[in-house]
C-alpha cells in the first residue's frame, strides 16, 4: 500500500444490526463514552484490512476475512492532518457472532440498527457521516 494512512474502523453487520461499543469514558479521551465501531490506529506497515482484521481481533475476538468486507472508502483522518484513514463495511457471519469475547477496551458492547446509530447523540459523529456515505452508496 503506497498511501500512507493511520487507521481503519468498520460498520460491521449481523443480519440488519451493527456491531458497537461504548467508548471509556476517561478524561482527555476523544469521543469519551460515546458509541463506537471496532477499528482502531495502524501498527507498522499494516494493509487498511489488516489493521482492522487486527483491531477486530483484539477488541472482540472476531477473525474477519477479506471477501467479508463489502464496502471500503478513504477519508481525511480527523486527527491526523494530511493523512487518511479508511472505512469499511462488512458482514459478520453467525459462527463469529456467538464467539465474540469483548476486550478490555470500552465499557459495554451491543447492537444497534443503522438508523438508531444515525441518531444517537453519543455516537461518533464522523463516524455517523461515513455510515450515511454507506447508506448514500447503496450497499447499507
Amino acid at each position: 500500500m503506497s498511501e500512507p494512512f493511520c487507521g481503519a474502523k468498520a460498520a460491521l453487520f449481523y443480519q440488519d444490526s451493527l456491531l458497537v461499543y461504548l467508548r471509556d469514558d476517561k478524561a482527555g479521551l476523544p469521543f469519551a463514552a460515546c458509541w463506537d465501531f471496532p477499528g482502531g490506529g495502524r501498527e507498522g506497515q499494516e494493509s487498511p484490512f489488516a489493521c482492522l482484521q487486527r483491531e477486530t481481533r483484539e477488541e472482540f475476538g472476531i477473525l474477519l476475512r477479506p471477501v467479508q468486507i463489502l464496502w471500503q472508502r478513504s477519508y481525511l483522518s480527523w486527527h491526523q492532518p494530511g493523512v487518511v484513514s479508511f472505512f469499511m463495511a462488512g458482514q459478520l457471519n453467525a459462527n463469529q457472532v456467538q464467539a465474540i469475547r469483548f476486550g478490555d477496551e470500552g465499557q459495554c458492547w451491543g447492537w444497534m440498527s443503522a438508523a438508531d446509530y444515525l441518531a444517537q447523540t453519543a455516537a461518533v459523529p464522523y463516524l455517523q457521516q461515513r455510515l450515511r456515505d454507506f447508506q448514500v452508496a447503496g450497499q447499507g
